[in-house]
């Protein structure tokens, strides 16, 4: 995505999921694949929801691992909310007290963070391997998920492009265009959902079918937020069964 890595960096306001997904429409078009299946997990979650809502005459299919912590299914007036879904906003609640305060600040104040990790490698070291250790599905030793070649790595490409201010604005930038489905507003197409343990805090299935068109889910054996280098060989297999199922 711009901002990240070797990827170009925005340079105006106004670069949010919504308008990447504008991005890779058109990308994928110009490619010649259309129709196109969409996956996402992370931010691109956010990308891939809004493809398949503003793209559903080219989107065969959506594919997600992670639901964006912004998104909110139309609710009618006074419509209540079940006691599973009451009890995982708390959850919700209670994890983004104890690990959300990186979001917030993204979200807020990007540049006054950008700055001192821009000019620190031990800073941004920090900042980056935190949440590597706290997200993974790591049995209490990262180096069992990451070797330290791939942590490095990471970190250095972020170092060297010195993108840790670009891709922290886009959570500044969502935050103003939230994945809040108004009235009418609704995956359509087939969605199909990895969910792994480690994961973030994720709604309850009847949450997400308020908004997404699940047709296919899968609860994994284990795994964290980083599933596609934590467990690519089970999220590879369940890409694979899913677009098999479409066909």
């Amino acid at each position: 995505m711009p901002g990240f890595g070797f990827s170009g960096k925005a340079t105006s306001p106004g670069c949010n999921s919504a308008v990447l997904a504008d991005l890779w429409h058109e990308l994928m078009v110009e490619l010649g694949y259309d129709p196109y299946g969409a996956q996402g997990g992370d931010i691109g979650a956010g990308v891939s929801t809004w493809l398949s809502l503003k793209y559903p005459s080219n989107v065969i299919g959506l594919h997600l691992n992670f639901i964006s912590g912004s998104y909110k299914p139309y609710l009618k007036e006074n419509e209540k909310l079940s006691d599973e879904v009451l009890a995982f906003q708390k959850f919700g609640a209670d994890w983004s007290a104890r690990e959300g305060g990186y979001s917030h600040l993204h979200a807020t104040k990007p540049l006054t963070a950008a700055y001192g990790l821009n000019d620190s490698p031990t800073g941004l070291c920090a900042w980056i391997i935190e949440k590597f250790n706290s997200w993974s599905d790591n049995k209490g030793n990262i180096e069992n998920i990451f070797t330290k070649d791939e942590l490095l790595a990471n970190i250095t490409l972020y170092w060297l492009t010195e993108t840790i201010h670009s891709s922290m604005r886009i959570y500044n930038e969502n935050s103003k265009k939230p994945v809040a489905f108004k009235e009418n507003e609704f995956v359509k197409i087939p969605v199909g959902f990895a969910k792994f343990p480690k994961e973030l805090p994720t709604p309850p299935r009847s949450y997400i079918e308020k908004g997404f068109n699940i047709q296919h889910w899968t609860e994994m054996p284990e795994g964290g937020h980083f599933a596609a280098a934590e467990q690519p060989q089970l999220l590879a297999k369940d890409l694979q069964d899913f677009f098999s199922f479409l066909n």
